[in-house]
């Protein structure tokens, strides 16, 4: 960590008290609750949106995908200020970008608003995990865990309670929802009392300026692929989609350039070198865009199949909470087992069965069936490779490495909707959805081939 604290002194505050893992994770945990909500929940209300926006369906899939590009900022931010101050910025953001998202008049205005929100989100959740993985390796697996389970059961029961808002206060009620975490500020620092301790260190003294240019050309990369996905749904001409591709090309380029030429910039050489980083990364990056591929057109399907509204789909989506429940216990029990490329595999294997189930078999309950399996990857993998991330690196980096590892996973999530919703407009939905399927099974044989995290329990 970069305060230098030892995990338990840094948890207990001194006392004699041992760390306890499991009030910290449901004290936290509580806190991450509606941001999760935010997940699944607006993708019930896609439809009703695209109809009052007036926009093609497949443009609301950058209202999922906005959430994922700006969390990669938290990382370098408690670096320099501490994960308390970073966390209440965090949650201030989310309530304010969610505020915004849900009064916009257009569909760019309710975009930046979830650009901000995701931002203050990607804050949160970075705090919360640098809080956790200060704890011993039990007490820190029991947290994560806790949080894993809480994270996707919020995400699944989103859809239901997206559904009920849709239909009895209309879409804006949804994504407004996450302005709840604003009073769930104090009730959450007072049951989880160690966390302003770890937070109430000084600044971490190597954390230096903030490398803006870094952030921009990483920014403008992962938002320039998520557009090009999309150019054919949304409509792009030809100009402003090549606009767009030199774009990315040049933030790339100038993105490979800052990292050699600033080795601790905002992606900082070492961190990306360290062995298992990246593959960590890319694993988990396929795990949430299948997740988010299938999150965002199950609703509809389900629509679709029943001839229901959006309370039928999101009510009939709600059993994969469940399932979420049951795999946040089950990997917490497997890490005792089995190594992180192992565990990598499996989560990676469980994305691919489920995007193929939906996208194979007709009618709800296959719907039902693979989210549910999507879900459980995604479960999987904040509770696995998120445990995993702070053991690759050294401990000045821990921070950096949560915030890029998140950054990159969430970036897939922001993928997979965007790859299908582009694909859905030249191809059938299953077709794209085929496709897709893709992402996870190339996780799968990284996680065989690279081995990230072998030799290590997450």
């Amino acid at each position: 960590m970069p305060q230098t604290i030892p995990s338990g002194a840094a948890l207990s505050g001194g006392s004699d008290h041992a760390p306890d893992g499991r009030r910290m994770g449901l004290a936290l945990g509580m806190l991450v609750l509606p941001q999760f909500v935010a997940l699944g929940a607006p993708s019930v209300a896609l439809p009703a949106i695209g109809r009052a926006l007036r926009v093609p369906f497949g443009a609301t899939a950058w209202i999922l995908a906005a959430w994922s590009l700006t969390s990669a900022l938290a990382g370098r931010l408690i670096a320099r200020w501490g994960p308390f101050r970073v966390l209440v910025a965090g949650v201030v953001a989310l309530a304010a970008g969610s505020a915004l998202a849900g009064a916009g008049p257009t569909l760019p205005v309710v975009i930046a608003g979830r650009l901000i929100g995701g931002a203050g989100a990607g804050a949160t959740v970075i705090s919360v995990f640098a809080a956790v993985t200060s704890l011993p390796g039990r007490e820190r697996t029991r947290a994560l865990g806790i949080i894993a389970a809480g994270s996707a059961t919020a995400s699944a029961c989103g859809t239901l309670l997206g559904g009920a808002l849709t239909t009895w206060l209309g879409w804006r009620a949804v994504l407004a929802f996450p302005v709840v975490a604003l009073p769930l500020l104090p009730v959450a620092l007072a049951g989880g009392r160690s966390f302003t301790r770890v937070g109430g260190g000084g600044k971490d003294g190597s954390a230096g300026r903030l490398d803006t240019v870094g952030a921009a050309a990483l920014s403008v990369l992962a938002g320039s692929l998520i557009t090009l996905l999309q150019a054919h749904s949304v409509g792009l001409s030809p100009a402003v989609t090549l606009v767009v591709a030199a774009a990315g090309v040049l933030a790339a380029a100038g993105l490979w350039w800052r990292v050699r030429r600033t080795p601790d910039g905002f992606v900082p050489r070492r961190v990306i070198a360290a062995r298992g980083f990246v593959p960590t990364a890319l694993v988990g990056a396929s795990v949430f865009a299948g997740y988010y591929g299938v999150l965002f057109v199950a609703p509809s399907l389900i629509e679709r199949a029943t001839g229901g509204g959006a309370l039928e789909a999101g009510a009939l989506l709600v059993p994969a909470a469940a399932c979420s429940v049951l795999a946040g216990r089950l990997f917490g029990a497997l890490t005792d087992r089995f190594t992180g490329w192992q565990v990598s595999a499996g989560l990676a294997a469980l994305t691919v069965a489920g995007v193929l189930v939906v996208a194979v078999f007709a009618g709800p309950v296959p719907v039902v069936v693979g989210a549910a399996l999507t879900v459980c990857g995604f479960a999987g993998a904040q509770a696995v490779l998120v445990g995993l991330a702070p053991e690759l690196v050294a401990a000045r980096d821990r921070d950096t490495a949560q915030g890029l590892l998140n950054f990159m996973i969430f970036l897939g999530g922001g993928i997979g909707p965007a790859a299908v919703a582009g694909l859905s407009g030249v191809v059938p939905v299953p077709v794209a959805l085929a496709v897709l399927a893709a992402l996870p099974l190339a996780g799968f044989v990284l996680s065989l081939t690279r081995r990230p995290g072998a030799g290590r329990r997450p």
